[in-house]
């Protein structure tokens, strides 16, 4: 090919590649999209709440056993109580010892009216229960004077205890162990208390002051007004 020949393609092609190398993008036109309406609900009606907390019955939380079953407090007893002994005591079985509590309680109205009892049972609140129960099984009525005294001496004697009890205007109550205990329960004063055995059983005093405070009687020499 002669060389005027191929110089003048060349120079064609020059003019020719850039028009169909460089294409023009043409934009492209995104199509409408259509959107469907959307449909709202329609607003409801507003309902009113009432309030039935001023018509509803108040709710109480129940107390204690007397509470669940209905009842209401228990009224409070007439008579004091006081435990003077408590004593842990054992009993042989075929398999081993076995453990229980024995306790002595005073129950009295302070008015003249006293009583001693014992009660034994697996734990301590049993017990108390058991002997005040067995307490008032066993009260008696002291005969007293218009000052709360004694209308004479007494001395009473249970088991290895043996006790006397003296009228001693304006001394209050002199006395110690449970002998003390029993005087103040039964609403005794003025006297002077001896305990005149070696035993120091606080079970077997106290049942002695008891036994001799039931064995007053009315002094024959006073008026009825001043007993």
């Amino acid at each position: 090919m002669p060389r005027a020949l191929e110089d003048s393609l060349f120079n064609d092609m020059k003019t020719i590649t850039p028009d169909i190398i460089t294409e023009k993008e043409t934009p492209r036109v995104e199509a409408p999209v259509e959107r469907l309406p959307v449909e709202t609900p329609a607003a409801q009606p507003k309902v009113e709440q009432k309030d039935n907390r001023a018509t509803a019955p108040a709710i109480r939380a129940p107390r204690g056993r007397g509470a669940r079953r209905g009842r209401g407090e228990r009224p409070r007893s007439e008579f004091d109580q006081a435990t003077i002994d408590v004593r842990r005591v054992a009993r042989v079985m075929a398999g081993g010892r076995r453990f229980s509590f024995s306790v002595t309680v005073v129950i009295g109205d302070r008015k003249g009216r006293v009583g001693v009892g014992l009660g034994k049972g697996a734990d301590t609140a049993l017990a108390i229960e058991k002997a005040t129960r067995d307490a008032r099984r066993r009260l008696i009525t002291v005969s007293r004077t218009n000052s709360g005294s004694i209308p004479h001496a007494v001395s009473e004697k249970y088991a290895s205890s043996v006790v006397t009890v003296i009228p001693s205007p304006g001394r209050g109550v002199v006395a110690g162990s449970a002998m003390r205990t029993v005087l103040e329960l039964a609403g005794v004063s003025d006297v002077v208390g001896k305990i005149l055995s070696r035993s120091k059983n606080k079970l077997t005093i106290a049942r002695a002051t008891v036994i001799a405070l039931g064995m007053l009687t009315p002094s024959p020499s006073l008026p009825k007004s001043q007993v």
